[in-house]
């Protein structure tokens, strides 16, 4: 990553109105050229600080080193997670992929409410073709913790995913040291492929399938012998099942625990923890060893410093947490919610003996901190306002056949949600199934409201629970066709995804 010569104001207009022709050929169901304008004015508006933060990545299969067990996956740059990339408010990012695929791939910059364009999801965005390079360039408008994965296919349940971190010049911060911890569940290359889970989990209820020893595995009717398919327990937290793959490892930024990444801080010293969840199937519930978290921002946003001595973090979920460092060598333990597994990284300080590694602190039994625990701080929070529309999104599918949907249909088949510039939109989430669901919205950020009404945490992916009902709100400011998604890669790929367009 470098960073590159300065834009003059002038000239990023000009590249905006370049940029605005990739979108014009793709958005005559959502306001044709009029969605376009407002896309270039929009980012006209964005802070702009002259700076530009330039990286080259490559998508390509390779041998990656997960601490004693070789896996051949897919990666950028070679490394699992890909290089960090690092950028401050209102800086441009110019980040040159190079597709050394077979297929197609994209990279879409998740929780970063950038322009339409450049989100690296279709069609708003062309995914790269095989042996084909794109750049893609945006500004940042908002500090916080981000990261980036393909949205191409099962591409997610690989290795191509890397963290984004967005500075504030203006926040000294409240820490003295930062550690970006990356949490997967990890089958390519060493398990089943991510492929054969998927064709496992949708040949469940075919005609004269043949289960494993003739038998359906528990609460999995119809289960096929595919390895990794089922095999998990469930979760009160969750409510229920706790997903629909079980896989040989987890891992914390790239390593298994046996063989942990180290983080090394002085006693005493206040520590920011910028936790990214980039699996395709595991919520993790996450402790360190001897201390407690006080959770500082959710999905980027800072809320009011809460303790607790545990996160639960869903798919495509961030957490900042701060500890205080104890004196000694301690586990970063993140439990594979309902799959009796671990993750885990080892944050040293001082003399000792970390713990073995299949250790499991006490504080992952105690105070568990949860989406409805947190609330935005009130430059975080949105204005107060009463909506100008609402926008059900009914969650609904099944094990049995293996299909998802967004208000009764798969993406296929979906009518895409509706909004107009400027709106104040309340959106609620119905799940009907007996499954949980990370769901992510792109290009915006919302606001979760409470039974009665009142704002909590700022998000751009929250946990909705089976039978359970979900209110956020957020206002439509960036125009464009974005996707709207649960955040599982598979229940994804069986159709649980729809679009958000702008009408003008």
């Amino acid at each position: 990553m470098s960073e590159g010569r300065a834009l003059s104001r002038r000239a990023f207009l000009v590249a905006t109105a370049a940029a605005g022709a990739t979108l014009a050929g793709c958005t005559s169901g959502a306001g044709g050229g009029g969605v376009v304008d407002e896309i270039g004015e929009v980012e006209a508006r964005r802070p702009h600080s002259g700076r530009t933060v330039s990286a080259t990545l490559t998508a390509d299969r390779t041998r990656v080193d997960l601490g004693g067990s070789v896996a051949e996956s897919l990666t950028y740059n070679g490394t699992v997670p890909g290089p960090v990339l690092r950028a401050s408010v209102g800086d441009e990012v110019a980040v040159t992929v190079r597709n050394r695929l077979p297929r197609t791939t994209s990279v879409h910059w998740h929780g970063i409410a950038m322009r339409n364009d450049m989100d690296g999801a279709a069609p708003a965005t062309p995914d790269i073709a095989a042996g084909g390079d794109f750049t893609y360039r945006f500004s940042v408008p908002h500090p916080g913790t981000y990261w980036a994965h393909p949205h191409t296919g099962l591409d997610a349940d690989t290795g191509l995913y890397f963290p984004v971190i967005v500075d504030d010049p203006r926040d000294p911060g409240d820490y003295d040291a930062e550690w970006i911890v990356m949490l997967d569940d990890w089958t390519d290359g060493v398990g089943s492929s991510p492929e054969q889970i998927f064709d496992g989990l949708r040949a469940m209820s075919a005609p004269g399938h043949d289960m494993a020893g003739g038998e359906p595995m528990p609460g999995m009717p119809g289960m096929g012998a595919v390895a990794g398919v089922g095999g998990t327990g469930k979760s009160t937290l969750l409510g229920g099942d706790a997903g629909d793959v079980s896989y040989p490892y987890y891992l914390v930024n790239g390593r298994i625990p046996a063989a942990p990444s180290t983080f090394r801080a002085k006693p005493g010293q206040r520590v920011r923890i910028r936790i990214i969840n980039a699996a395709s199937d595991t919520a993790f519930r996450v402790a360190v060893t001897g201390h407690r978290l006080t959770v500082t921002h959710t999905d980027g946003f800072p809320v009011v410093p809460t303790e607790v001595d545990a996160v639960l973090i869903g798919m495509g979920e961030r957490y900042d947490v701060r500890v205080t460092a104890g004196d000694g060598a301690f586990a970063l333990v993140a439990l594979a919610e309902g799959k009796n597994a671990t993750a885990r990284a080892l944050l040293i300080t001082g003399a000792g003996n970390p713990p073995p590694a299949d250790f499991t602190p006490p504080e992952l039994d105690g105070r568990v901190g949860t989406v409805a625990d947190f609330n935005a701080t009130t430059a975080a929070a949105l204005v107060p306002a009463v909506p100008d529309a609402k926008l059900p999104v009914d969650l609904a599918g099944s094990m049995a056949p293996y299909e998802w949907t967004i208000n009764g249909a798969p993406f296929s088949r979906t009518t895409p949600l509706q909004v107009r510039s400027g709106q104040r939109i309340e959106m609620t989430f119905d799940n009907t199934s007996t499954m949980w669901h990370p769901m992510h919205l792109h290009g915006h950020t919302f606001e979760i409201l409470t039974a009665d009404g009142r704002p909590g945490a700022r998000k751009d992916t929250a946990i909705v629970l089976p039978a359970q009902r979900l209110r956020v709100a957020f206002v439509a400011d960036n125009p464009g066709q974005w996707m709207l998604h649960c955040h599982n890669t598979y229940h994804q790929d069986a159709g649980m995804m729809t679009r958000l367009d702008y009408t003008g």
